[in-house]
């Protein structure tokens, strides 16, 4: 591609408005999540409408609680308000109209259509782009309150391109489900990782560690988010960071340590063995003498 040309689109992809388009497939997706969540106890393949049916309004308030739980998160940690996302009346009912669709449409077409494999990917590659937009504008609003303060800044701009992700133990509460185990913090996803990696990238951008221009480097972040997403959907790499933590944990974290002190203990004898060992050797020296 012609540099300038790929610049133009770079500049192009910085300049897209996130409405409507993009914000009705975050929330199409959000609602998605919420409903794949509900899985029948016969473990089929698709999202269970029955509980949307037996509980409307756990399953909207659910929805609603992802669709827009970046901005409550970062109000919440920046002292705003949290319920000043759902000040946008027009936001609140366009969510609304996009989780009865998903939920309760004939035959219920919505929800497969949304399924079909190229609806699907550009479902995607529309959220990962405004993923990008969330970042960086999370990124603009706490350095602009907390400059110089980058773990804050960083934070913020994760909450703001995954917050749902945070929020998934909330819903799930909500509608009646506890899974300890399934978390942020104790496992934290493919989305979250490549969030935090956009921060550091944007911060060390306002910082002037990075000289390249800004379009290329929203453009870059879009491109790579979009990449191993779709990745994930068609070729399984649900988290290409495994391998680097891995490593890292082996090194630092000890993992070298214990694998060292788990060969020492297995080729160490234990004190019984030896102990049989050695009367059995008494004893056949005893017959041998006798």
């Amino acid at each position: 591609m012609d540099p300038q040309t790929f610049m133009d689109v770079a500049t192009y992809v910085t300049k897209l408005k996130m409405y409507p388009y993009f914000d009705i497939t975050h929330y199409a997706l959000m609602c998605l999540i919420v409903r794949d969540d509900n899985q029948p106890s016969t473990n089929s393949s698709s999202g269970s409408s029955i509980f949307s049916r037996k509980h409307p309004l756990a399953c909207w308030i659910s929805s609603m609680l992802l669709c827009f739980g970046g901005s409550i998160l970062a109000n919440f940690l920046l002292g705003e308000p949290i319920l000043t996302p759902f000040k946008n009346h027009h936001a609140i009912l366009v969510a609304s109209i996009v989780w009865y669709v998903i939920n309760y449409s004939p035959f219920d077409l919505a929800y497969k259509i949304s399924h079909f494999l190229p609806v699907k990917i550009c479902i995607y590659i529309l959220k990962e782009i405004q993923r990008t937009r969330k970042i960086y504008e999370g990124i603009i609003i706490a350095s602009k309150l907390y400059p110089g303060s980058y773990i804050i800044i960083a934070i913020i701009g994760v909450v703001k391109g995954a917050g749902a992700g945070q929020l998934l133990l909330l819903q799930r509460i909500i509608r009646g489900v506890w899974i300890k185990e399934h978390n942020e913090f104790l496992r934290p996803s493919f989305v979250t990782k490549a969030s935090l990696l956009s921060s550091i990238v944007f911060i060390c951008e306002r910082e002037k560690f990075l000289t390249a221009p800004h379009v290329l480097i929203y453009f870059g972040i879009a491109m790579f988010l979009i990449y191993f997403r779709l990745s994930s959907l068609l070729l399984g790499i649900h988290d290409p960071f495994v391998p680097f933590e891995n490593l890292f944990c082996a090194i630092f974290m000890g993992g070298m340590w214990d694998a060292l002190k788990r060969a020492v203990q297995r080729n160490k004898p234990e004190p019984e063995q030896n102990a049989t060992t050695k009367n059995d050797v008494k004893r056949k020296e005893e017959k041998k003498n006798d």
